[in-house]
């Protein structure tokens, strides 16, 4: 009983301090100082449609590193404790899938492996990115697990794609350091025409070996929680 009522003061409080915070809530009629700046600034310096992208790609390129950094060392952690409990288990005899699914993965999966590759090459001009796109080809590879239950990844293909993705991703940082303004700085390239596939200078490159790597990593994760 008093677990209960602990619980129910709780709650209430709760309520109350999220009622004092959106009771006097207004809407922003206007952007914010920063934000005002890199929407004025981004089609001049940087030439990317997708604002969005610009940002996350050069202005805060170091947050991107960092985030595909805690994906890497996520799948790292995921593959070090199923190897260690896969010498345990005995083979499995799975079932044999349809052959409407069979049949479905094999028509579907290089179109969505062609549209993961679409949304982060395209993701300078539309929503999309290298995380998008890269969790879209793991889907194709997590329907190639459904359909084919002992199907396997080639390991030495997907550690050299992810190892050279991820040294490429590094590797255009540097140069923008040394070419152009900083970090990430995507004017090592033209800029090309704004709207273009060919525009915003790197960040078509950049965001192809984040897709690449945030696909080749998410594909190890799906293949060892498999096991």
């Amino acid at each position: 009983m008093i677990k209960r009522v602990i619980s129910l003061i709780v709650v209430l409080l709760m309520g109350y301090v999220l009622y004092q915070l959106y009771a006097d809530w207004q809407p922003n009629s206007a952007l914010s100082g920063v934000a005002r700046d890199y929407v004025q600034r981004e089609p001049q310096e940087l030439g990317a449609v997708n604002v969005v992208t610009a940002i996350v790609v050069t202005y805060r390129g170091l947050d991107t590193l960092g985030e595909v950094s805690v994906l890497f060392l996520a799948a790292t952690g995921v593959a070090v404790l199923l190897r260690r409990r896969e010498k345990k288990r005995a083979r499995r005899d799975y079932r044999a899938a349809s052959e409407i699914l069979t049949t479905g993965t094999a028509l579907l999966t290089p179109f969505i492996v062609m549209f993961g590759a679409y949304i982060f090459i395209n993701g300078h001009l539309s929503p999309g990115g290298g995380f998008q796109g890269g969790a879209v080809i793991a889907s194709a590879v997590l329907l190639l697990f459904l359909a084919y239950p002992d199907y396997r990844l080639k390991h030495n293909v997907l550690n050299a794609l992810e190892s050279v993705s991820g040294a490429g991703y590094v590797l255009v940082g540097i140069l923008g350091i040394i070419l152009a303004g900083g970090f990430l700085d995507n004017r090592i390239l033209p800029l090309g025409e704004y709207g273009k596939i060919l525009s915003a200078g790197a960040i078509p490159i950049i965001y192809t070996f984040i897709g690449l790597k945030v696909g080749t990593e998410l594909a190890g994760i799906l293949e060892n929680l498999k096991e």
